[in-house]
C-alpha cells in the first residue's frame, strides 16, 4: 500500500489535490475534516471529548485500512511545524501504516495567504466542510493559525521524510496530482 500524507496550512488546497490524486489512482481519500465535522457534531471544536471522538474515528480507520489489500489511502493534515504533540502525532499516524508494510509518501503543499484566503471561499470547501461555512469565523482562524504556527517545513527540515514540497500557487489540482503521481511513480488507475 501507498499511504499519502498531505499536509500544510489552511485552505491550500490539500482535500482538492487529495480528490484529484484519488479520481487519478483510484486510491481512497480521508482529509481530516471527515473526522472533524463528525466530532463537531456533537462538542465544540477543541474540547476533549471532540478530540476523543476525532481520534476514535481517524485511528480506527487509519487501522483498518492499513490492515486491508487497499493500494492506496490518502490523508489530510494541518501540521504545526516546530510542535512535538504534532510530530508525535504523525509519526503515530505513519506508524500505523509502516507496520503493516505500507510505504510512506509526503506530499507538503504550500501557497500565499492572499491565495488560501480566496481557496477559503470555494463552493466544494464549503460543502465537504460545514464548520468551513461561517466566512467571516473561518477566515480569522486563517489568519489566526497563520500567527500563532509554522504550517510549512523550512529548507533541509526532516530531511528522513523525502517530503515532495510543491508550491500551488498557480497550479490546479489536477496538475499537482500529476506531478505527485510522476514523482512518486503511482500507477493511474485503468
Amino acid at each position: 500500500m501507498n499511504f499519502i500524507l498531505i499536509f500544510g496550512p489552511p485552505a491550500v488546497g490539500k482535500m482538492t489535490v487529495g480528490k484529484a490524486l484519488a479520481a487519478k489512482t483510484g486510491y481512497k481519500l480521508m482529509h481530516n475534516h471527515v473526522s472533524l465535522e463528525l466530532a463537531n457534531r456533537f462538542f465544540d471544536f477543541g474540547t476533549d471529548p471532540f478530540r476523543k471522538i476525532d481520534r476514535l474515528v481517524r485511528f480506527g480507520v487509519f487501522e483498518v485500512v492499513a490492515d486491508s489489500d487497499l493500494p492506496g489511502f490518502i490523508f489530510t493534515f494541518c501540521w504545526a511545524m516546530g510542535l512535538p504533540e504534532d510530530r508525535k502525532y504523525v509519526d503515530q499516524i505513519v506508524k500505523i501504516f509502516t507496520d503493516a508494510g505500507a510505504k510512506v509518501h509526503y506530499v507538503e503543499l504550500t501557497a500565499s495567504q492572499a491565495t488560501r484566503l480566496k481557496r477559503n471561499r470555494h463552493p466544494d470547501r464549503l460543502a465537504e466542510k460545514p464548520s468551513k461555512r461561517n466566512i467571516a469565523h473561518s477566515e480569522k482562524c486563517l489568519l489566526s493559525d497563520d500567527e500563532k504556527y509554522r504550517e510549512n517545513t523550512l529548507p533541509g527540515e526532516m530531511p528522513e521524510r523525502k517530503i515532495f514540497k510543491i508550491n500551488n500557487e498557480s497550479l490546479t489540482a489536477d496538475e499537482v496530482a500529476d506531478l505527485v503521481m510522476e514523482h512518486y511513480g503511482f500507477p493511474a488507475d485503468v
